[in-house]
């Protein structure tokens, strides 16, 4: 963007506030225009700077994070990266704010006071950068809360309709032939549960999940899609078979790969270090590979928002194995990255907003009969 990247920094640490003002002003894109002790300076301070971005802690006194993004993103939607601890706790509350709007978010490498947050420097930097870019999209229908942080949304398994499905696609849970393989990172957690719990449970593939986030992290965010889906959803395992009507989430820190089973039909989740080099790990690019080469032309790979170009060149080689291929359309994605560069490769066979992927999969499926 033109000019200065202007962010408000929300901590109520004085010495969180000071160092991340250093981090963020060592770049000379960055202008750190005001900072705020809590969330209701936090709003405040919105209205009175319009920041381009907002660094938001979530733990404060007087107003939390999540009540303050609620009411900034009900009143002056703009991107907001969230600052949380990378504890269980931290991880939940981190994954309802993404769900409510925050673009991204910095795990704090030890906890809520951390006089180490230098490590995080380059991540925090670029992660406001990159939120700058971003087209953040508020979860329809919210409204600034009246009073305290909002209660925590009840957890139904399937509480709209799926998509269509034809009759005796087979609902049990069967070993695998054909491979959902979904990739996403900036704006994901949000964009995945606007497709993951439209897919039916008789779903006749598995679903695999890569997006870009910590392993204390993938967990909890595998048990928030389970909550919403009709897909029974988890964490994968090293060694575990693929299931018709399941979806596994891959584990932070580690690459998800895919093989034969040694004995019987279907295939394995594995996981490998290789290439340790690799710019994010888990990799989608090294997931939709591992896809390609073991599944075949039975792979329907999607690609989500995010930044960067991870999964560009696995999605071009989905589609000339003969695989399936749907990338994100411009109009929904958060960050028009990974997709646009899928686009770009000619790696997208189909270009679509989100809320139309979970039928595009459905049609393919039915299409190929995959049962």
């Amino acid at each position: 963007m033109a000019g200065h990247i202007r962010v408000l920094i929300v901590d109520d640490s004085a010495l969180m506030r000071r160092k991340i003002r250093e981090i963020l002003e060592s770049d000379p894109r960055i202008e750190v225009v005001a900072a705020a002790r809590n969330g209701q300076d936090a709003v405040e301070l919105v209205h009175q700077h319009q920041p381009d971005v907002v660094t938001l802690d979530i733990n404060m006194p007087v107003m939390d994070g999540v009540t303050a993004l609620q009411i900034i993103m009900a009143e002056s939607p703009r991107p907001v990266v969230m600052l949380s601890s990378l504890t269980q706790k931290g991880a939940l509350t981190t994954l309802e704010c993404l769900e409510l709007g925050a673009v991204d978010f910095v795990g704090k490498p030890s906890g809520t006071i951390s006089v180490d947050l230098e490590v995080q420097a380059r991540e925090i930097v670029d992660k406001v950068v990159g939120a700058a870019r971003s087209r953040p999209r508020p979860r329809v229908g919210s409204a600034p809360p009246t009073a305290g942080p909002e209660p925590p949304r009840p957890r139904t398994r399937r509480r709209r309709p799926p998509a269509r499905m034809t009759a005796g696609a087979g609902g049990s849970a069967r070993p695998a032939r054909t491979l959902v393989a979904i990739g996403c990172s900036t704006g994901g957690p949000k964009t995945i549960m606007e497709i993951v719990p439209r897919l039916p449970a008789e779903l006749p593939a598995a679903v695999a999940i890569v997006q870009h986030m910590p392993e204390s992290f993938t967990a909890s965010f595998a048990s928030r899609i389970d909550g919403e889906s009709a897909l029974s959803v988890k964490e994968a395992e090293s060694g575990e078979v693929l299931l018709e009507g399941h979806g596994y989430v891959a584990r932070g820190g580690s690459h998800l790969v895919f093989g034969r089973r040694a004995m019987g039909t279907g295939f394995l989740a594995r996981y490998t270090a290789e290439p340790s080099d690799a710019l994010h790990i888990p990799s989608v690019d090294v997931m939709f590979d591992s896809a390609a080469d073991t599944f075949g032309d039975r792979v329907v790979g999607v690609l989500l928002t995010g930044m960067g170009a991870d999964g560009a060149d696995g999605m071009v080689k989905i589609r000339r194995l003969g695989g399936r291929t749907i990338a994100e359309d411009e109009s929904t994605c958060v960050v028009f990255g990974m997709p646009a560069r899928a686009i770009e490769r000619g790696g997208a066979e189909k270009v679509l907003p989100c809320h139309a992927i979970a039928d595009a999969v459905v049609e393919i499926l039915e299409g190929e009969g995959s049962g």
